[in-house]
């Protein structure tokens, strides 16, 4: 305002600052942008890039404990701000369950595992698989196997050789998919010993160990790249896992 009326040509620039009680100091102020703004910027544009999912805090944190910068957070989140890179939130449908059961927390490793696919597409649009196997204890990753089919034989396939170094567990959770209630699983683990364990169709969150764990994985690779073949997908699995 003090600018705007000596602006006007009617009072100085003392008799402003007077009127709108502001120092002349204040007045006469220029803010000196630092040449440390341009780099504090282009490394939340590059996190926020690559890790899409990521808000203020995680990139705050990266930078200043893995990077070893020591910027304020008060002048990084200015920056973060003016870049318009928060995370846009969807808000979340209220489920309504009539019966909601509790999700099982397991007690130690191979008490529980799940199980679950995933879909993406190659670089020429063919579809592809992965199958993913986690431990629900630890949420450790147990297998991921990928290919353009993945029939019943693949999964038990799988199991078999998770269990050869890790140990058979007491029970394996899944949805409903036809790999899942195939005789052929059946009949594996009833030859086990292993109990198998189906949610409820349409109620995925009884399956929520593993379906958050897709999620990481699309957040932390998958979405990332563009694949040409399944042995490069299947080689970059692997390095993740």
């Amino acid at each position: 305002m003090a600018q705007h009326a000596v602006r006007s040509g009617r009072v100085s620039i003392k008799q402003a600052c007077l009127a709108f009680e502001v120092s002349i100091t204040c007045y006469r102020y220029q803010p000196r942008l630092s040449s440390e703004n341009t780099e504090i910027a282009d490394h939340l544009i590059r996190l926020t890039h690559n890790q899409c999912n990521w808000g203020f805090g995680l990139c705050f944190l990266y930078l200043r404990n893995v990077k070893g910068y020591r910027w304020n957070h008060k002048r990084m989140y200015r920056i973060y701000r003016e870049l318009e890179l928060n995370l846009r939130i969807k808000p979340r449908k209220r489920i309504v369950r009539e019966k909601p059961e509790p999700l099982v927390v397991p007690e130690a490793v191979n008490h529980c595992w799940s199980m679950d696919f995933m879909h993406d597409q190659l670089a020429d649009g063919r579809s592809f698989r992965l199958f993913n196997l986690i431990d629900d204890f630890n949420r450790e990753a147990l297998a991921m196997d990928i290919d353009l089919s993945l029939p019943a034989e693949r999964v038990v396939r799988a199991l078999d050789q998770v269990i050869e170094w890790r140990g058979k567990p007491q029970a394996i959770r899944s949805d409903n998919g036809p790999e899942y209630i195939s005789s052929k699983l059946v009949l594996w683990a009833e030859k086990h010993g292993i109990r198998l364990e189906h949610i409820q169709p349409g109620n995925p969150q009884q399956n929520a160990y593993v379906e958050r764990y897709n999620c990481t994985v699309r957040y932390d690779w998958l979405g990332h790249y563009l694949f040409e073949s399944i042995a490069e997908v299947q080689e970059h699995a692997t390095r993740w896992v």
